[in-house]
């Protein structure tokens, strides 16, 4: 086991590694930016290094300083977090050539899945059921009409390189595809370096499933079921929850199996989350993040295991904890991501934070590096906590993710919190009939301010 890991990432998920770190006896260390010198991920770590000024290229992002951090601390093993370097190949093979470990997959795993052409043919090698679409990308306007024709509109047009909403453009018929093709690949160009382009059709009522797997990379991979984050903003997911809602037990055993079998199969390792599409019982796979996911508390309350525990453990190269006959759901969970935004814009809101109270109780869990007088600096992502809650059953889940919003306080910053509690009182929300375009549909005509 390590003796050191270095958490090259910050905010509440380098205190949830921390925290992993320290129920291990194992030591631990931060990086931060001049910006973030007081940050909890800071106070909190056994050692800190300061890695370079506020923007993210010059700190975060940057190779060279990681790299001395753990050889000025001696710490032998790198968690990613989420975001950042997590799902970086190059940085992953930079790290195992100085001799050091990356708790997460391999370089390879990263490059092939991070790329959605590949990702999706080697989807459809391993048996994964796929959207329909283009055999590969896509080049020019002309070609991108046929496959319209062929397929039938609507279709979107995915950057090959995106994510987080960029680089994706709909197109409803053939007169909207020269400039949603176009658009698509000068985002893919301007925001990954990568104008490359694919098409799929585009499915009208989806929801948004995705399967948790995790690998020891010797060919043995589990599944911990499937979250639903169909409540999404600018294809960016607001509130999560596990099981689904809309899953029979039949599904998620079938798509489960697959996901984990195709883990297995390429040796995976570590945490993965494959996301599907899903529609008329059918599941569409979209793409696979190689990394921790953001909602992974609502996995970890109905399994009753730590996913971050488990990672530290098969990256040091000992058997996973749990096998799927260990598995078995209790109960459900809901995670809402707390944003420093002002609404209805959802503008980012940093400033300085004159009171935080977090929530507590039975079944509520709090993910938050704030604190009173923390100022949230203007350079990251405007994400400053989670709240998830777990309950026996989805009807007291909410109840007590509504009595949890209730007792949170975060004063001096606007915050997305008016948005849940509006949220809570749509028939939608409180059975679960929605789907991805659900929440965009209504911000059109709830606007809470």
């Amino acid at each position: 086991m390590f003796d050191k890991i270095l958490i090259a990432n910050r905010g509440e998920i380098a205190l949830r590694v921390i925290r992993a770190c320290r129920e291990m006896g194992i030591g631990s260390v931060a990086v931060h930016s001049t910006a973030d010198a007081d940050a909890m991920h800071v106070r909190m770590a056994d050692e800190s290094v300061c890695i370079g000024p506020p923007a993210s290229p010059s700190s975060y992002l940057s190779f060279p300083a990681i790299i001395s951090a753990c050889e000025i601390t001696g710490a032998q093993a790198i968690h990613p977090g989420y975001g950042f370097l997590s799902e970086n190949a190059q940085f992953v093979q930079i790290v195992e050539d100085h001799g050091l470990t990356f708790i997460g997959p391999t370089a390879e795993h990263i490059r092939v899945m991070g790329d959605k052409i590949t990702a999706k043919d080697t989807m459809k090698e391993l048996g994964v059921p796929c959207v329909p679409g283009s055999d590969g990308g896509v080049d020019t306007v002309e070609d991108a009409l046929k496959i319209g024709e062929e397929f039938g509109y609507p279709v979107i047009i995915k950057a090959t390189a995106g994510g987080g909403g960029k680089g994706m453009k709909v197109a409803n018929s053939a007169e909207e595809m020269k400039s949603a093709f176009q658009t698509a690949r000068a985002e893919g160009k301007a925001n990954f370096g990568n104008p490359d382009v694919y098409i799929e059709k585009y499915l009208t009522t989806p929801r948004h499933i995705e399967i948790q797997v995790f690998g020891d990379g010797k060919g043995n991979a589990v599944h911990l079921g499937e979250r639903d984050c169909s409540l999404q903003r600018r294809h960016q997911k607001v509130f999560e929850e596990a099981p689904g809602p809309s899953i029979t037990a039949e599904e998620r055993a079938r798509i489960g199996k697959i996901c984990a079998d195709a883990c297995a199969r390429i040796n995976y390792i570590g945490a993965g989350t494959i996301e599907f599409l899903y529609e008329n019982g059918e599941f569409y796979f979209i793409e696979m993040n190689t990394r921790l996911q953001v909602e992974h508390p609502v996995t970890e309350a109905i399994f009753g295991q730590d996913l971050v525990r488990e990672q530290i453990r098969v990256a040091a190269g000992l058997p996973m904890s749990f096998g799927q006959d260990d598995l078995k759901i209790n109960g459900h969970a809901i995670e809402v991501r707390i944003n420093a935004e002002k609404l209805p814009n959802f503008s980012p809101c940093p400033g300085k934070i004159t009171q935080f109270h977090a929530p507590g109780g039975l079944g509520v869990r709090m993910d938050s590096a704030l604190y009173d007088g923390y100022s949230i600096p203007p350079y990251y992502d405007s994400l400053i906590g989670k709240l998830i809650v777990h309950g026996r059953d989805r009807p007291e889940a909410l109840a007590r993710l509504a009595r949890a919003l209730g007792e949170l306080i975060v004063d001096g910053v606007d915050t997305t919190v008016p948005l849940f509690h509006a949220l809570l009182q749509e028939e939608a929300v409180l059975s679960g009939d929605y789907n991805i375009h659900w929440l965009e549909h209504w911000l059109e005509d709830n606007l809470v301010g």
